[in-house]
């Protein structure tokens, strides 16, 4: 049976299929065991990048384990200098240890040619290769440099993700590009060549990856911005010119609800016509915050777009006039970091426990619909109300809680529910 046309009221139908993904390559990133693929029918991948020095192998490799936890799937490290070349095999040894196979991109500028050929160990312990093809070196010297990174690829079987920045972008190749449009008879604006620069340095860096020996299959491009805009017109321009994975983020995304909200509106625009197959959320972190923010935003991002789900999602209401008591607000917050510490565990313990529905709700407008909406909900009483909160499961009220241990009682009746619904499917198998 076909699925009823949704009328929007003009009359006009609204669309409500999921993203249609682009079809791309598929590159392996792996360490041992460990297969992260990206690109072809992968989902969309989540990863991060450390902010320690690189050379402090226990600071490094404990930010990598957080961040790996918080749901990374693949984490970057700096590697600019020899010392932190020569600790990147000890990193990788502190992981393993630790029984965190999350792979590891170096990311290199400058003297990657020179890191990767003077440490073996480094190139072999990394599972990425991310080089910037504007921070390789200039004219031939230049291509010597690239080849030399991409000649260690091939050797230890890595992938590479050639990453342009418009903070670095080939000056030489964006010099020959504003004489050719000053000669065309009708010029681009500064910022369109600016965007083909962008695409054309891309393109030619893997063609040039390719000649050197590198299969298709193991490169991803980026080509960052910071520029909400520019970043959507960008890939929206690279994905019609080439089928290798994209990996998607503002460059220097900013701090706080900034950097959130402007990460949010540039990927999901993108992502929703399926362009994307890794992202990053480059957050600068707050004084005290932790660099695993990041991650979370990533996820909340995939997760919201129904892209992917990691973590059961709490519904709560905002709060006005008929809820001036807190008591819903802190159960929310309550059974939602309860939910985020347990998944490392449950995760393994009850599979599809990911896309569990919770609602907290604080009055009886929407507080009784809500929750029958959800897996598990419960209707707070708002001012003035009886003291009693109904119990909904599986869209049926269930009981009703009263008292000073109304958040307890809930916590408690969530665990048996995760038992009794997803613990029968780890039974099964």
């Amino acid at each position: 049976m076909d699925a009823p046309t949704i009328l929007d009221t003009s009359g006009l139908p609204i669309d409500t299929a999921a993203p249609l993904k682009r079809q791309t390559l598929q590159a392996r990133v792996a360490w041992g065991q460990r297969v992260v693929t990206v690109g072809g029918d992968a989902p969309v991948r989540v990863q991060s990048m450390t902010n320690t020095d690189t050379v402090d192998v226990i600071g490094t490799a404990i930010q990598v384990k957080e961040l790996a936890i918080a749901g990374s799937e693949m984490v970057r490290i700096t590697v600019n200098t020899p010392e932190a070349a020569a600790a990147v095999p000890h990193i990788r040894d502190q992981l393993d240890r630790m029984g965190i196979d999350v792979p590891l991109i170096g990311d290199f500028h400058y003297n990657g040619h020179r890191l990767l050929t003077d440490h073996p160990a480094c190139a072999e312990a990394l599972s990425k290769y991310r080089i910037n093809p504007g921070n390789v070196g200039k004219g031939e010297k230049g291509d010597r440099q690239f080849a030399q990174m991409v000649e260690a690829a091939c050797r230890y079987g890595k992938a590479v993700r050639i990453g342009v920045n418009w903070g670095s972008l080939d000056q030489e190749l964006m010099a020959t590009m504003m004489d050719d449009n000053a000669r065309r008879a009708e010029p681009w604006d500064a910022k369109q060549v600016m965007y083909e620069a962008l695409v054309q340095s891309a393109l030619q860096s893997a063609g040039a990856a390719q000649d050197v020996g590198l299969s298709p299959n193991q490169i991803i491009i980026s080509c960052k911005v910071s520029g909400v805009q520019d970043l959507i017109s960008v890939y929206r321009g690279l994905a019609a010119r080439c089928n290798y994975p994209l990996h998607l983020g503002l460059t220097e995304a900013g701090m706080g609800t900034k950097g959130t909200v402007a990460s949010a509106v540039a990927l999901s625009v993108l992502l929703q016509k399926g362009i994307g197959d890794t992202i990053r959320v480059s957050l600068t972190p707050q004084p005290g915050e932790a660099r695993t923010q990041e991650v979370v935003v990533a996820l909340e991002i995939l997760q919201a777009l129904g892209l992917r789900s990691f973590n059961p999602s709490v519904t709560a209401c905002p709060g006005c006039g008929r809820t001036t008591s807190t008591t819903f607000q802190e159960l929310a917050k309550q059974i939602d970091d309860f939910l985020r510490a347990q998944m490392p565990v449950w995760r393994a313990r009850y599979p599809g426990v990911e896309a569990m529905k919770v609602a907290v709700m604080g009055c009886i407008v929407n507080g009784p619909g809500e929750s029958k909406h959800a897996d598990i909900g419960i209707s707070l009483p708002g001012t003035g109300e009886a003291p009693a909160a109904p119990v909904f499961i599986d869209g049926e009220k269930a009981l009703t809680l009263r008292g000073e241990g109304i958040a307890r009682e809930f916590q408690t009746i969530v665990e048996q529910y995760i038992e009794r619904r997803y613990g029968s499917v780890t039974a099964a198998h």
